[in-house]
């Protein structure tokens, strides 16, 4: 059994861990952090983490970035591992995560999905495949209207996966609007959609002479998310400090 306290439980992603826990017969939720405080699904609910006196094996924090640099330092006193959720961190305060990774286990990915993570895998070992038989590779990501950053952190990762493979021979290319000009050999095309409500879809194409290859991963809910969020918890209970990905707990 892994005891966690959830930090920004009364979120969308925290109430989504809390519905997937309450299932789970492996986890259980034993406190959670959040400004509103109260009480909520049966834990009790703290205003603030410095308020908690439960001991738990794992933190999850899909909670604001303004309190991660407070909740790490809290893990990192009380040699609690953290499976940090929480995105649009400054460097600094990534700067800041790594240095805790050495005293604390954190867990940290551009991406909490299960399915994203074996995707990252694939097209690596795809790209050493089909990058020496000429194909082209492009990166296609939509995802819903309200979303500010462009590209996804996780078609960055996915290029990153296929780039490293390949010995950071790709260079990445997100507009060409502005060139007219034939697409380079050692071009990596991102490109992004945003509209409506769209959880995240992510396609790596792979094009060859009067071939395509297609590696598609589609969110059809945020519930990926939490459910990737929980697994990370059960693996990072009693690790050793360290700075772990998704990618551990997938092997």
């Amino acid at each position: 059994m892994v005891d966690i306290i959830l930090h920004g439980c009364n979120g969308r992603m925290g109430r989504m861990i809390t519905d997937i826990v309450a299932d789970d017969k492996d986890a259980q939720i034993v406190a959670g952090v959040d400004v509103a405080g109260g009480q909520l699904a049966g834990y009790p609910v703290y205003a603030s983490i410095d308020d908690c006196d439960i001991s738990a094996d794992v933190v999850i924090d899909f909670g604001a970035a303004a309190a991660v640099d407070h909740l790490l330092d809290w893990c990192v006193e009380h040699n609690v591992p953290c499976v940090e959720c929480t995105t649009g961190l400054s460097d600094d305060q990534i700067k800041h995560l790594e240095e805790c990774s050495g005293r604390v286990a954190i867990l940290k990915s551009a991406n909490m999905s299960l399915g994203v993570n074996v995707l990252l895998k694939l097209v690596a070992e795809a790209a050493n495949i089909l990058a020496d038989a000429g194909f082209d590779i492009e990166i296609v990501e939509k995802h819903h209207r309200t979303k500010v950053d462009s590209p996804s952190g996780t078609a960055l990762a996915l290029a990153d996966s296929i780039n490293e493979a390949r010995n950071n021979e790709y260079e990445y290319v997100y507009d060409r609007s502005q060139v007219r000009q034939k697409r380079g050999e050692k071009e990596l095309g991102i490109s992004a959609v945003r509209g409506g409500t769209i959880v995240g879809d992510h396609d790596v194409i792979f094009a060859g002479q009067d071939e395509v290859v297609t590696f598609s991963h589609r969110a059809y809910s945020r519930a990926v998310f939490a459910k990737g969020a929980v697994q990370a918890a059960k693996y990072l209970k009693g690790k050793g400090a360290g700075h772990y990905v998704m990618a551990d707990v997938i092997r």
